[in-house]
């Protein structure tokens, strides 16, 4: 594949990431990333330890708040080497979503007494957005804060919950004031779950895990300093929030990867000749060589102060659609092979995880703002349509 990252500059770095990768990643856990295997806490905590004593736990955050002070050519060749590299990748509620909303919107207290947390790893975080009746629709949410003395009463519900079974904060959209236009009475709240009223339930998955969670908050107490920036302003935290992770969603590294392993599943099946495949090989190349030329030039843009909105929507929607599409090629070619039959204990090499990944994928056109609400928005907001 041709690399657009590839300057004596870019090689010297991904030099220094293979060293330290080599020197820090647990075997087990490489291993695990390598097969595309479901990871646990301690694979995502035990590799956080080790990016956040090296500074580099945080790599789009501001230097002074703990960042390492990348470029953004350099984000992402570091996003592409640690998937090479079979790391797993942090999840991103903590470092990706809050952090740098609390960076840009918190109060000072807010940040000095969460942003250390979040870079070390002693608090793990969830995202309470979406609701059983307000999917992709935030605005229609129907948790509520009532106002008490010192601060509000919470009570609702959030669903689809990632990683809700570890977290020990969450960050909610409430609302905080029904009576005006449903985007204009939303507020930021941050929530520890350990409080009386918090409670959570597993959902399980068609891939057989349970990742994700119910979380039902009954006369939760939040005091007015865990209120992120204005009363009434979450719904333009939200949106920046979302701008922040479409960045992510795009996942340039992940689909890299993700393809040098269905080039060697083919070759190893005598499959790579087939026209058909190899088509579809080429075809997914070309098209995580334009979304990361897009994802460049969207970063370079933000450098240079320039404000980036509904573009990300793109690199939102391809991005997922590229993924989904491997993993729905590496079923191809493992045809029969990807399920256990009766005389095996499971699959083998190099489809033991092909049926959880493509199941579990599906999840990518939806969260983060369906791709169709996605479509919505580039068409009104960038085409300019009605």
């Amino acid at each position: 594949m041709t690399d657009l990252l590839n300057s004596a500059e870019d090689q010297a770095f991904r030099q220094e990431i293979r060293d330290f990768v080599s020197a820090e990643l647990h075997p087990e856990t490489r291993a695990k990333v390598s097969r595309g295997a479901p990871m646990t806490r301690d694979d995502f905590a035990r590799w956080q330890e080790s990016l956040h004593a090296k500074g580099w736990v945080a790599p789009a955050w501001p230097k002074e708040h703990g960042g390492p002070g990348w470029t953004a050519r350099e984000r992402i060749v570091a996003d592409e080497e640690l998937f090479r590299l079979h790391t797993p990748p942090l999840p991103g509620f903590g470092l990706k979503m809050i952090g740098p909303i609390l960076i840009q919107f918190g109060s000072p207290e807010q940040q000095q007494r969460f942003l250390p947390r979040i870079l070390s790893g002693e608090d793990w975080w969830c995202q309470g957005f979406s609701e059983p009746g307000a999917g992709s629709d935030l605005a229609s949410l129907k948790t509520k804060a009532e106002r008490t003395e010192g601060g509000w009463l919470v009570s609702g519900s959030k669903t689809w919950t990632t990683y809700a079974q570890y977290a020990n904060w969450i960050f909610c959209l409430v609302r905080t004031d029904p009576e005006v236009k449903k985007q204009e009475g939303i507020s930021m709240m941050l929530i520890d779950m350990s409080l009386p009223g918090v409670s959570r339930r597993p959902i399980r998955l068609m891939d057989g895990t349970e990742e994700v969670n119910e979380i039902f908050l009954d006369q939760v107490f939040v005091p007015d300093d865990l209120v992120v920036g204005e009363i009434n302003k979450g719904w333009t935290y939200a949106k920046a929030l979302l701008e922040h992770e479409r960045f992510g969603i795009g996942g340039i590294g992940r689909s890299k990867h993700l393809l040098q392993r269905v080039r060697e599943a083919a070759q190893s099946t005598g499959r790579a000749d087939d026209p058909e495949i190899a088509n579809a090989l080429d075809t997914l190349e070309i098209d995580v060589m334009a979304i990361e030329a897009t994802t460049l030039r969207l970063l370079a843009a933000v450098e240079a102060g320039v404000k980036i909105g509904a573009e990300t929507s793109l690199l939102k929607i391809r991005g997922t659609e590229i993924q989904q599409a491997l993993t729905e090629l590496m079923l191809d070619i493992a045809g029969p092979a990807a399920l256990p039959t009766r005389d095996s204990v499971g699959v083998q090499e190099p489809f033991e995880n092909a049926m959880y990944q493509f199941l579990n994928w599906r999840k990518l056109s939806i969260y983060g703002g369906s791709n169709e609400i996605q479509r919505s928005i580039l068409a009104t907001q960038v085409l300019g349509l009605k």
